[in-house]
């Protein structure tokens, strides 16, 4: 293994884990206590150029599915977010914030309503899996809380859906935007929904069986081969410029979704019951004192934010970068900020303080950045 990963039983491997080697992975990182691949081309800008031109599949088994199923589930799952999830029909697949009782993010995942007793929550870096537990628990709901042997396998870029269509058929086509239908693989029934982590278009392969991994992953690479395929993972440079948020390094509970933009996710009307409604009605009728933006600076080559750098106007500091990088296309650096109020507007002139002390000059900008 590389990056000084030491490797143990409980930094979980995944059915795809085998595989990934095999293509060359340079390094990984633990996401929900599984290995997520980082980086597999030479550098991240050539896997930048080829993800926005070609198709990728990536291991996303860290997406872990917080299963909910019972008579309670609905209940249980829109006690845990802004989002009012009365309309969802099996087959849709929901962004939705959960939230603290104070309104604090504790994930934003993609919520698959699977029947009308069952929802997979298919979280990002946290562990909902308690969260929820403890949840029902507390309210005595009649619930089961799990979660299934389902491996997220991803297939993302434009070529994307014409490499699906070859494996599964023309059926993919007609799958919406953040919905999902079933497809036969190897005599099982296979969720498979247009959705992903990244602005490109794509798909995520909801893999029931950790024993098919090899066969799902060898089937569409030596698909893939006619549509110039590699191997890839979320590059970090298209995710700044397509303004996606990364839970940990955008967010954590110190942040709520209102800061985050999130307003359209939130039913504050009082028309739903989740924990955290009234400090997040507080909050709204307030306003929010910081909000998250995205800003271009000049400099030297960004190198990865591990700490957060100072965000000032006239020497007062206003924000401080969460997430940047150089961005090949636009030739100057990106960021990602919450940034406070009165300073936020697109256009404000901003300075960056790099770790070496450097000052940089930079301004506010529109997410995404097209």
């Amino acid at each position: 293994m590389t990056d000084g990963l030491n490797m143990s039983r409980r930094i979980r491997r995944t059915p795809y884990t085998d595989r990934v080697e095999q293509v060359g992975v340079r390094g990984f990182s633990v996401v929900n206590h599984m290995l997520l691949p980082k980086a597999f081309q030479s550098t991240i800008e050539e896997d930048y150029w080829h993800l926005r031109e070609h198709v990728q599949v990536w291991d996303v088994s860290c997406q872990r599915q917080v299963q909910i199923t019972g008579l309670d589930a609905e209940r249980l799952v829109q006690s845990m977010t802004p989002r009012s999830i009365a309309k969802a029909k099996v087959g849709d697949c929901y962004y939705i914030p959960i939230v603290d009782q104070q309104g604090g993010m504790i994930n934003d995942p993609v919520m698959l309503k699977i029947a009308d007793d069952q929802f997979w929550l298919s979280i990002a870096d946290s562990d909902v899996l308690l969260y929820a537990m403890g949840l029902a628990i507390g309210a005595n709901l009649d619930v089961e809380i799990a979660e299934p042997d389902v491996s997220p396998l991803a297939v993302q870029g434009p070529k994307a859906e014409d490499l699906m269509v070859s494996v599964f058929g023309e059926g993919i086509r007609d799958v919406g935007f953040f919905k999902y239908a079933r497809f036969e693989f190897k005599g099982t029934q296979q969720v498979i929904a247009r959705s992903g982590y990244s602005r490109q278009g794509g798909f995520e392969i909801y893999l029931d069986d950790g024993l098919l991994g090899h066969d799902l992953w060898d089937t569409i690479w030596e698909a893939g081969q006619t549509f110039n395929i590699t191997p890839g993972c979320p590059n970090l440079i298209e995710r700044i410029e397509g303004g996606l948020f990364s839970y940990g390094n955008e967010m954590t509970r110190e942040n709520n979704p209102l800061e985050l933009g999130l307003e359209k996710f939130c039913t504050l009307d009082g028309s739903i019951d989740f924990i955290g409604q009234r400090a997040l009605q507080v909050i709204d009728a307030k306003g929010v004192d910081r909000s998250i933006r995205g800003l271009q600076f000049d400099g030297p080559r960004a190198p990865t934010c591990s700490v957060p750098w100072p965000v000032t106007v006239g020497g007062h500091q206003v924000g401080q970068i969460t997430s940047c990088i150089w961005s090949p296309r636009l030739e100057t650096n990106v960021g990602l900020s919450f940034i406070d109020r009165g300073y936020w507007d697109i256009g404000q002139n901003i300075q960056i303080e790099m770790p070496d002390n450097q000052i940089c000059r930079g301004e506010i900008v529109a997410l995404p950045m097209l």
